[in-house]
Formats: structure tokens, C-alpha cells, sequence
């Protein structure tokens, strides 16, 4: 299988064979397929539980990757120390990206709506989907690094370590099969932290997918 180029997109049956082909393979061997098959490669963050272990990974195999970081403005202030800490201890190449309204501002005007109200389409276009295309569109990737994992949502049970986004970006998620505690046991084996205390407030349920991935 060649590089990915303009006019060499992947078919479903090519995703499906790189699916077979790596579905035991460590994410450091997933990652260095990946790289092979192209290297203008992007990895997406938003610092919630278990971030650390993506951004190490590909940084150990690429270092100084583009780190996208899509801030919605309401972070905790846990999540912001925590992804302080991160980008110093792992050096990371961070392209921050928010939303071109500042939260005080859309909290005079609009506020958090709840998921039932109509204005909650807006507001979530407003602080995560808009920056995202805005960052997609700068760094023009042709492989997607995120750390999706299977039982997350009904959609992510179904899309395997290889899947196409929207545009046909190659997205890939390394630790695809990985539990909690194994993720646990890579953070410990690596010196890297962890924080819980995290809220996207386009979610009303843990589960609910977040709109960049569906």
C-alpha cells in the first residue's frame, strides 16, 4: 500500500485490510504505519482523561508533530494545569485554537444552553466544530492522530484503529482496544499525568459523541 496523496485516497476495503492487518499490533507499530503511509500528520487534544498517552506516543515515534488543541473556553482549571504540564514535559508543537467569540461575551448573550434547546446547535458550532475546521483547514492533514476507543459511544464501537473522517483524512486511534487500566499502566510506566476533573460543556452525558468524530 503506497502513500496517501491527493489523488490515492483510501477505499473502505483498504481501511478494512489495515484494520485486519493491525488490529493486535502495538500503537507504536500503528503509529509508524501511519507516518509511512504519510507524514503531514496532525494530532487532536482537548487534554481530557488519558490525552497524555496519544500525545506520547506520537511524539516518541515524530517528535514536534502538530499538536492541535481546540480550548472550547470552559475548561476546569485542573485541565488547564494539566495540559500546562503535559506540553512542558513532553515539549509539544501546540497550535491553540478558539472560538473567535470569548466565553464572557457568550455568556452575556447565550450562556451554556441545554441540549434540548434550539440554540445548543449554534453554541457548539461556535466552540468546538468552527475552530476545528478552522485548524483542519490551516494544517491540511492527510493523517489524523486521536485517541478514540471502542465502548466510548455506539459510533466509536464501530470505526476500528483505521477509519476516514468526513474529508477523507486517515484518522487514527492507536490505543483503539486499550481499557482504562491499561492506559493506566502506560501513564505510570511513562512518568505522565492524568486529570479527571474535566467538563465539554457541548455534552450533557459522558457518552454523548462530540460532534468532530460522528
Amino acid at each position: 500500500m503506497g502513500k496517501i496523496t491527493e489523488k490515492n485516497m483510501f477505499t473502505e476495503n483498504q481501511i478494512q485490510e489495515l484494520n485486519e492487518a493491525f488490529k493486535d499490533a502495538s500503537p507504536i507499530a500503528i503509529i509508524k504505519k501511519a507516518f509511512e503511509l504519510n507524514n503531514k500528520a496532525v494530532v487532536t487534544t482537548n487534554f481530557r482523561p488519558y490525552e497524555a498517552v496519544i500525545l506520547h506516543a506520537v511524539n516518541l515515534v515524530e517528535a514536534k508533530v502538530p499538536v492541535v488543541w481546540c480550548d472550547t473556553g470552559y475548561n476546569t482549571p485542573q485541565t488547564y494545569r494539566h495540559a500546562e504540564q503535559v506540553i512542558k514535559d513532553l515539549d509539544l508543537n501546540v497550535f491553540l485554537y478558539v472560538p473567535k467569540q470569548t466565553t464572557a461575551h457568550r455568556d452575556v448573550v447565550m450562556g451554556i444552553p441545554s441540549i434540548d434547546k434550539p440554540e445548543h446547535a449554534l453554541f457548539t458550532e461556535q466552540v468546538k466544530l468552527e475552530p476545528f475546521r478552522r485548524a483542519m483547514a490551516e494544517h491540511k492533514p492527510k493523517v489524523w492522530f486521536t485517541n478514540l476507543r471502542q465502548g466510548q459511544t455506539a459510533f466509536r464501537n464501530s470505526i476500528g484503529i483505521f477509519s476516514l473522517s468526513k474529508d477523507g483524512v486517515l484518522k487514527v486511534s492507536p490505543f483503539y482496544y486499550w481499557s482504562d487500566e491499561k492506559l493506566d499502566g502506560y501513564l505510570e510506566e511513562n512518568n505522565l499525568s492524568n486529570e479527571f476533573k474535566y467538563f465539554d460543556p457541548t455534552k450533557a452525558l459522558e457518552n454523548r459523541e462530540c460532534g468532530l468524530h460522528a
